[in-house]
């Protein structure tokens, strides 16, 4: 049984290995770009529009309400961004329908870049919005000395979105190879299924943290409470 992706070895020459994480990564991104291409070359403003444009819809404005709901003013700002990471995550789980398919979120080092990419997009974020003046500022809040404790609150909470990430993915596959050693027939089929929902569920915590993230780096929350006081 293996515990990650990156223990399969497709081809090695010394340093240089191909693994199952990174084939079914570029596999999964290709299925993704095909799949966007193919439903939005016919998209249409009209009142009969094809089923797989209604999903698509679907989904796009449940995201942007999510964004909403977080306190980001401006959701088509961070649609591209954020959606990406859910739409990534969520079909990175759901393909294990597909027999022979792992999920690339079962290794540590895809969970790793993920969080790496949520890093450096909310100071990017930040900066935008507030300048690069006032966002550093906010890094010597309410003193210079929450400096460095700011700074590893910024590393602690990225490993923290990698490792939780991997750990729930890794354990899903634990739990099933053990099931399919001691009751081969029917459990591995209910924990499959409720694999697939504990997938939608990360996905969706992972892209509500990045979210609340930039909305704390961008100040949008802080605005968002002002409001509400005003209102």
């Amino acid at each position: 049984m293996r515990l990650s992706t990156d223990q399969l070895i497709f081809w090695q020459d010394g340093f240089f290995k191909l693994n199952a994480t990174i084939v079914y990564t570029w596999a999964l991104m290709f299925v993704l770009v095909v799949g966007a291409k193919l439903i939005t070359r016919r998209l249409t403003s009209g009142i009969a529009i094809s089923r797989w444009q209604g999903a698509m819809e679907i989904i796009v404005t449940g995201i942007k309400e999510q964004i909403k709901e977080v306190g980001l003013r401006r959701p088509e700002k961070y649609l591209g961004f954020v959606g990406t990471f859910f739409l990534f995550i969520a079909m990175a789980n759901l393909f294990t329908i597909f027999p022979g398919y792992e999920p690339p979120t079962g290794s540590l080092s895809t969970t790793t870049a993920l969080a790496l990419c949520v890093f450096v997009a909310v100071p990017l974020y930040g900066i935008e919005e507030l300048g690069w003046r006032a966002y550093l500022k906010s890094y010597v809040e309410p003193t210079v000395i929450m400096l460095p404790f700011n700074i590893m609150g910024e590393l602690s909470r990225t490993l923290a979105m990698a490792v939780r990430l991997f750990g729930n993915m890794m354990s899903g596959t634990m739990i099933l190879g053990i099931l399919l050693i001691v009751t081969p027939f029917i459990f591995p089929t209910v924990m499959s299924a409720l694999g697939l929902l504990t997938g939608m569920v990360q996905a969706y915590i992972f892209s509500i943290l990045a979210l609340v993230y930039i909305a704390a780096a961008t100040g949008d929350d802080e605005g968002q409470k002002t409001d509400l006081k005003t209102s």
